[in-house]
Parts: structure tokens; sequence; C-alpha cells
């Protein structure tokens, strides 16, 4: 094993065209989460390569050569030995064991029991995939539809993606997770419980209750899947959405442009930190914000007062004073005796939020 150490200590980490993200890794050992091609690699050979090479140690545990009960026995040592003083292990597994060192960084899907600070790598937000784009115009929010999230993709062609998709998914899930993604990729943005997927598959496969469940909340820890509450209603049905809007394009043929945008809108406030609900008619409800965000791609100002009106006894009872349109490419503003009311095409609300 000493043997796979020092090939591991003598490689020349290799990082080309890395472009910087929003998240970066300080000097304290940090636990890295994200999905499957979220850049935690990049992210950690990036931080790595700012070092003299003989100070750090970089191990993909995913490596099938790792025998964990003998490396459990010499990495400790193999560290000391050679002055180590960042050791880090991507793809982390919890069979390998972890001990006390300068600064250690582990990668994972989701967050494992660590004293470690936490890291959470999303995929790209909107402001993240215009430094990954080669120019900035009018084009950046049709490719962004098109591209998604993964910061892979710039590099996949146009008729590979699908199938790169297909093969991050079948790779980082289970059979029964993947099944339960492609169900997710045809209800997105809709209300719907573990029940209702259970109802679905079982046509399909055998599968129990408990397991379906059991594989649902693994993908909503590793946020594969997002589960929207309703507001004030903690135990109603929660909205469904997927981690990123590409996934739905590799894996169903339906087009629904509308459910995609409110996807898109909804991962962004994800990535921003932004509390928010659904309610009867409400996209999205920003409590802290005191803050309605509608997802109208092609909305005009008639259709959104419209919709306004009907939302008037929620704006009251809740005290809210912004009620935002977020559309494809409209920008406007109403007047409106109780709440403002405004047009604000994606690019610049995804831009302008902090």
């Amino acid at each position: 094993m000493n043997t796979l150490l020092d090939e591991y200590y003598r490689y020349d980490l290799h990082n080309s065209g890395y472009i910087e993200r929003k998240c970066t890794l300080s000097e304290s050992s940090t636990s890295v989460i994200g999905v499957a091609q979220s850049g935690k690699t990049s992210l950690i050979k990036h931080y790595l390569l700012s070092h003299k090479k003989s100070t750090y140690l970089y191990l993909d545990c995913r490596d099938m050569r790792i025998d964990p009960k003998v490396f459990n026995t010499q990495l400790e040592s193999f560290c000391r030995e050679n002055k180590i003083s960042i050791l880090a292990l991507d793809n982390y597994r919890e069979d390998i064991h972890l001990f006390e060192m300068e600064q250690t960084i582990i990668a994972t899907e989701y967050p494992i029991e660590t004293p470690f600070e936490l890291l959470e790598l999303n995929l790209l937000d909107y402001e993240e995939f215009l430094a990954f784009e080669p120019k900035f115009d009018s084009t950046a929010l049709n490719h962004f539809f098109q591209l998604g999230g993964f910061p892979a993709m710039h590099r996949v062609t146009a008729e590979e993606r699908p199938l790169y998709l297909q093969k991050i998914l079948m790779r980082a899930l289970t059979d029964i997770e993947l099944a339960i993604v492609i169900q997710a990729s045809k209800m997105v943005t809709q209300k719907v419980s573990a029940f209702n997927l259970y109802e679905r598959l079982k046509s399909e496969r055998k599968i129990s209750k408990d397991k379906l469940y059991h594989s649902l909340q693994m993908l909503l820890q590793k946020k594969y899947l997002y589960g929207l509450e309703k507001f004030n209603h903690p135990s109603a049905i929660q909205k469904l959405y997927l981690c990123d809007i590409a996934i739905k394009h590799a894996l169903n043929l339906q087009k629904h442009f509308g459910r995609l945008f409110e996807n898109l809108i909804f991962l962004e406030l994800v990535k921003h930190r932004i509390r928010c609900y659904y309610d009867e008619g409400i996209d999205f409800y920003l409590p802290e914000r005191r803050q309605i965000v509608l997802a109208l791609p092609f909305a005009n100002e008639h259709a959104l007062f419209k919709k306004v009106e009907g939302l008037e006894g929620f704006i009251i009872t809740n005290g809210v004073r912004e009620v935002i349109a977020v559309t494809m490419n409209t920008e406007s503003s109403l007047s409106h005796p109780i709440a403002l009311i405004m047009m604000v095409p994606f690019s610049m609300w995804a831009l302008g939020e902090e």
C-alpha cells in the first residue's frame, strides 16, 4: 500500500482551465459536499496547487486498489514521515479512518459527521455560469437553459449532453434512486408525495414503500431533489424540484418551458440561501423579505395585474411589500395600492440577488 501512497504523492496534479467559483477553501479542515460533477475535485485541486507540492497528499478514495484495512494502518505514518500538512481525500469513504492533521479536506455527496467546517458546493448559479461563457451577450440566458449548472457541460457537445448526464446519474445513484429521479423529472414543480412516487414506480418494478421512502430521503439529503414546503403548512405535500434543469432534458422528452423556468428560479433562491415557501397561486413566498416571486416567463401587465388581484388576501394578511414577476425579457412596474409590483427579466433578477 505504501507503493500506492508513494504513487499519489509523486503525482503532479492538473487542473487546467479552472474558473473561480464563489466558494473557496480556507486553511481550516473542511468537508466539501455537493452532487456528482458539481466541481468538488476541481475546487480541491485548485487549493492544493497554491501550496508547495511536498506539503500535501491528494487521494481519490474511489481507487479500487485501496484496501481500507491496510490503508488505515499506513496512511497516518506515511503523512508523518513525509511531513505532509494537508491531506485531501476526494470521494471520501467512511471506512477510511480520519486522524489528526494540520489540515484535512474530504469531499462527499452528503454531510457526514466530522468536526470539520462544512462547505456546500452547489451547481453553477447564473452569475457563475456567465464566467464559463466565452462572451456575455443575449445568447447567454438561452445557453443557461440548454446547459444548466453542471460546470463540465461547456466542454460537452450538444449531441453528447443527454448521454453525459445519464452516465453521471447512473454512476452516482442506485437503480431505485435513478428511477425516482426519472419520475421526478416528469413531475417537476408539481406537488408530489412519496406515495405518489411509489404508486408510479410499483407498476414498473418490484419495490417496497420503505425502500422507496429511504431512497427518496437520500436523494433529498444529497440534494439531487428538493422539496418546497407550503407556507405555514409543514405537513402539506411539498412541491418537487430537480437540482438542475438539464437533468429533465436528459431523462425525458416532455417539454414544459414554464415548469423549467420555475425550477430555474427556485435553484437561484436555493443557491443564494434565501428561505422560501409556496402557497396557493404563489410560486415562491420569501417571508424575510416580505416578497412574492412569480415565475411568469411571458407575462404581460394585464395578466400580471389579474394574477395579483387573486393574491390580495395573502398580500394584506402577510404584509407583503413586493410582488416580482420574473420574466424572460419583459421589464415593467405596475401601479397598485397595496404592494410594489414589478416584472423583471431573469438575467437582471438573478444577477441582482444578494
